[in-house]
């Protein structure tokens, strides 16, 4: 059977429509520094996404620069501080031990406040900023061109302001999380501990969610922490003033369509595993494995009822 001129035309739209955000174009992360000081972005790519064209670069006070990823992307970006890669080769904060400005595949070492993203193949995107590795710096998230909730996050607040003694870090340029500061499986939800049920906030989650309220402050803190949005482009501010106007005109979401068991997006602090709720399979998503072949399988299945509806 010949296919005829409206059909082709008809087809390659459609394809077009379910790709044009994706596998070519992505998301443009655009980052900024508001800070009174040099920060060096760091940027950490999950298991099975691919390397952005950077790893880390130096962004002056005041300057701004973007990135590019495709969709299917998942990662993190955070902040470094105090870097001195022409003698001691390293940061204050937030370091990835690389001794370079690019941290080549190496993650923060904490504290530091993470932005974590998962670019949808089809669907959304969701995104978080965690404290729960610990802080060292403000950082907000925005979303723009997109569909959805696509609600502002972050924190704004200067936690190093307020960490309690026990969680500073020397010299006060960061606050540790109390999984980091005292290695217990109940701060780290760990062990017995491994799962939303038996893992509660605590008395140093709470600081951490009272001064930032739409950050991840522990492993399970979901509902009120991970923001989706479609087809939109982000930009990250380093030491934001204060939340933007429209993020003041935003309400504060119960949930993101994820219910308390977490969308497992979050990493848990200081082990490099994932807080993978229970039968939860964006976890996998968020962190690269498996499971995105289901976004795969999803986006196939798409195609498909596009065909069958454009031979009827």
């Amino acid at each position: 059977m010949s296919s005829s001129p409206s059909f082709i035309v008809s087809f390659f739209l459609a394809f077009f429509i379910l790709t044009h955000r994706g596998g070519v174009l992505g998301a443009t992360f655009t980052f900024v520094n508001k800070c009174e000081y040099t920060v060096w972005p760091g940027i950490l790519a999950n298991a099975g996404s691919p390397s952005l064209e950077s790893t880390g670069f130096e962004l002056p006070k005041d300057s701004s620069s973007a990135l590019t990823a495709p969709t299917g992307w998942s990662g993190r970006f955070w902040g470094r501080t105090g870097c001195n890669f022409d003698e001691s080769g390293s940061c204050a904060t937030g370091d990835c031990g690389s001794g370079e400005v690019e941290c080549n595949g190496a993650g923060a070492a904490p504290p530091a406040t993470l932005a974590e993203f998962s670019l949808g193949t089809v669907g959304q995107d969701f995104y978080d900023v965690s404290l729960v590795d610990g802080y060292n710096l403000p950082m907000l998230i925005e979303a723009s061109g997109g569909s959805g909730m696509c609600a502002t996050t972050g924190c704004v607040t200067d936690v190093n302001q307020i960490c309690p003694a026990e969680l500073r870090l020397s010299g006060g340029q960061a606050c540790r999380s109390a999984c980091e500061a005292f290695a217990k499986p109940e701060y780290c939800c760990s062990g017995e501990y491994n799962s939303p049920i038996t893992c509660k906030p605590s008395v140093y989650s709470e600081m951490f969610k009272s001064a930032c309220p739409r950050s991840y402050s522990y492993a399970y803190d979901d509902p009120t922490s991970t923001f989706t949005c479609s087809a939109a482009d982000y930009t990250l501010t380093f030491c934001p003033s204060l939340p933007s106007q429209k993020s003041s005109k935003e309400t504060m979401p119960t949930t993101s369509g994820v219910g308390s068991a977490g969308t497992g997006m979050e990493s848990r602090s200081g082990s490099g595993e994932t807080g993978m709720g229970d039968g939860s399979w964006l976890a996998g998503l968020a962190m690269g494995d498996s499971t995105r072949i289901l976004a795969t399988t999803g986006l196939h299945c798409i195609c498909g009822v596009i065909l069958l509806f454009l031979f009827l």
